[in-house]
């Protein structure tokens, strides 16, 4: 078993290994364009645009033989107090298992809404565990949530993936959140927490304009 999850984990690195910060933050843009650009296939708008704060990552690498591994590293960003934009971006690892008999390995993007405050709390701690520290539900699909159901307007956090070309609601219990501390480091010359960077007036790097230039066209708010 030990040596089983030593191999997803250098299998994991591996796929990452050479990635900048910089460098995601433009996939990250590239793929929130796609998703919501999708004719009747995206995040409800209006879901976004009541969103507190956004989790994308762009490629999550996930291996498995016989017990399977989630890898991924991507960014979260929080509205401005003002409530009109977004914050800078803070880097944050997903992590996670699964068992079972499954062989291969898949690149998934992901993308997660935090709902309220509650939420937003849960994600700056210094780890937390989706569906045992933090409520998740699998996102609705289309231009409107009106299908949302019960059990997605009480979650803290809705989320989607997109795997080979499909995109769709999926809720990633057992996965793992933390900060990234290397890529904070990276994007903003100096040690930063998570905290400081989403909630603060940390300036936004450059190479992260593209992101919110696809983000304030679909979750503007009126001021």
């Amino acid at each position: 078993m030990k040596t089983t999850c030593l191999a997803i984990a250098v299998l994991a690195g591996g796929l990452l290994r050479g990635a900048t910060a910089p460098d995601r933050l433009t996939d990250a843009a590239d793929m929130m364009t796609d998703i919501m650009s999708a004719p009747d296939k995206g995040i409800p708008q209006d879901l976004l645009e009541k969103a507190s704060c956004i989790v994308i990552v762009p490629g999550v690498k996930g291996g498995a033989f016989i017990f399977g591994g989630k890898y991924g590293k991507g960014f979260m960003l929080c509205r401005k107090e003002s409530g009109v934009g977004w914050s800078a971006p803070a880097s944050v690892r997903v992590e996670g298992g699964s068992f079972g008999f499954q062989i291969g390995v898949s690149e998934t993007d992901v993308v997660m809404l935090v709902m309220n405050q509650s939420g937003v709390k849960k994600l700056l701690s210094s780890k937390f565990t989706l569906g045992a520290d933090a409520s998740v539900a699998a996102g609705p699909v289309g231009r409107t949530s009106t299908a949302e159901t019960d059990a997605q307007m009480h979650a803290e956090i809705l989320s989607w993936s997109r795997t080979r070309g499909v995109f769709a609601g999926i809720a990633l219990q057992g996965a793992t959140l933390r900060p990234d501390d290397d890529w904070n480091k990276e994007l903003y010359g100096k040690s930063m927490s998570n905290r400081d960077i989403v909630l603060g007036n940390t300036p936004s790097p450059p190479a992260a304009a593209k992101l919110h230039a696809i983000l304030d066209k679909y979750s503007s708010r009126k001021s």
